[in-house]
């Protein structure tokens, strides 16, 4: 057991995300209020510190209000909730936000999602200066700062909502991505660097950079890493389930499934499109890392497989190079979620980041 906490996050698949066999569509397994409850309070019961609550416009259920209607029903966990920047106004999701945060009891987390307008396409510099100035207006009003700002996409002048978040500061941000701009926007505005699965080598390359670009600011990141998990009691079992996930899944669907997201072209996109086409002939790009789920998903593509050994080893090496924070998910995600919380989680040193 490692000395230092890390935080354990589960994935409650508010997106369409959740499958028995990857691109077979399952009705008992679409996104509802009554599917995600389920899989947000079975990570509850389950010891998890956080829930990523995952937006999508195209797809699934609305963020806030499904984090609305859940905060009431738990009593420990916190919420790690999307938003996409380019669909909201600053100053009304300041004040969403600190509603959600008084609902919980002071436990919301934000996951910064770089997105587009709906119906527009703004190139990649211009968005993630946007995303910028969003996370440096929500900052400021959450944490009781008056806005009079004339920046390249917001001109406002407001004073804060009257309501404030229980610890009166902005909660903490996650965010991910993979391009030039992206990690500058990074280095600028979050508390959390997010990445998805990656060999080690590049694992550490990245919190290097990062690190630095953050330091030239005189800032500092923590970091976290998204990635989904298949334990069983055996490795041969835990194998076994994965290769069961494709074993119904053709080539056009998964190409379908994964151009359907909205960041398909994205540079970490291309990324795991990498690795999946770099690994071995058993979709191994190193040891118990698969990356055969990016054949059916945009985005995060690659699991930890293995014994509960074994996979408690790949997320203490993950640890070791300076990851503090994990986000992990399977299919069916409950299922998953029970399976990791009784064979791993009470092994891990693990507890909330803190703010």
């Amino acid at each position: 057991m490692t000395a230092t906490p890390c935080e354990v996050s589960w994935f409650s698949a508010l997106c369409d995300d959740d499958y028995e066999f990857l691109g077979v569509p399952d009705a008992a397994l679409q996104s509802s209020w009554e599917h995600c409850r389920n899989i947000a309070l079975t990570a509850e019961k389950g010891g998890f510190d956080n829930i990523l609550l995952p937006s999508g416009y195209a797809l699934g259920i609305d963020t806030l209000a499904f984090a609305a209607g859940i905060a009431p029903l738990l009593k420990r966990m916190r919420l790690l909730a999307a938003i996409r920047t380019g669909e909201i106004w600053p100053p009304q999701l300041a004040r969403q936000l600190a509603t959600i945060d008084q609902m919980l009891g002071g436990r919301l987390t934000v996951n910064i999602i770089s997105s587009d307008l709906p119906g527009e396409t703004l190139a990649s510099a211009p968005r993630y200066r946007r995303t910028v100035e969003v996370m440096a207006l929500l900052r400021a009003q959450l944490n009781g700062e008056a806005i009079d700002v004339d920046g390249e996409f917001y001109r406002i002048k407001v004073d804060p909502p009257r309501l404030r978040t229980v610890s009166g500061r902005c909660p903490p941000f996650y965010f991910g991505g993979l391009s030039e701009d992206a990690r500058e926007a990074a280095a600028q505005g979050c508390d959390v660097y997010l990445m998805w699965p990656d060999k080690m080598t590049a694992v550490a390359e990245i919190i290097g950079d990062l690190t630095a670009r953050a330091a030239r600011r005189g800032r500092k990141l923590r970091f976290g890493y998204r990635v989904h998990v298949v334990v069983r009691e055996t490795e041969e079992a835990a194998r076994a389930a994965a290769d069961r996930l494709l074993s119904r899944l053709d080539a056009p669907t998964g190409e379908a499934i994964r151009a359907k997201s909205l960041d398909s072209t994205s540079a970490g996109v291309r990324r795991q499109a990498e690795l999946r086409a770099t690994a071995s002939d058993d979709g191994y790009a190193e040891e118990n890392l698969w990356t055969g789920i990016g054949r059916a998903r945009s985005g995060c593509g690659a699991a930890i497989v293995g014994d509960p050994d074994q996979v408690l080893a790949k997320l203490q090496a993950y640890q070791a190079l300076g990851i503090e924070a994990f986000i992990l998910s399977g299919y069916p995600h409950q299922a998953e979620c029970d399976l990791f919380a009784r064979h791993v989680l009470p092994r891990l040193n693990h507890a909330p980041l803190a703010g």
